[in-house]
């Protein structure tokens, strides 16, 4: 199967450079549908560019935090020098759509 995602400039360019290998979302109905060996076009929000990934694996979690203790910053879509901290992702998703769903860890490969 094919999914299309829109990222964020920066980690858009992070999943490109093959730095980043892990793309976190909620394990909402539409992500629920993900295997490994599909592939994800992710967008560019800024720029409208795009790249095909193979999904390697799929991990669930209850929280942000849970995955965080999993996987190193780096994966993640942090650099070295910043600290990775599971309460950033509350830019992105409110605490009752974590709770109501869980989240995902999705790792991919630029194919």
């Amino acid at each position: 199967m094919k999914y299309e995602m829109n990222l964020w400039n920066d980690s858009f360019e992070a999943i490109k450079s093959g730095c980043k290998t892990i793309e976190m979302r909620l394990n909402d109905d539409k992500r629920k549908l993900i295997n490994p060996g599909d592939i994800i076009k992710f967008i560019n929000a800024k720029t409208n560019e795009k790249i095909e990934c193979l999904v390697l694996a799929k991990y669930q979690y209850r929280d942000f935090e849970e995955l965080y203790k999993n996987h190193d910053k780096i994966s993640i879509g942090y650099q070295a020098n910043e600290e990775a901290n599971p309460s950033d992702m509350l830019t992105y998703y409110k605490k009752e759509e974590i709770q109501k769903y869980g989240v995902l860890g999705i790792e991919v490969k630029v194919s």
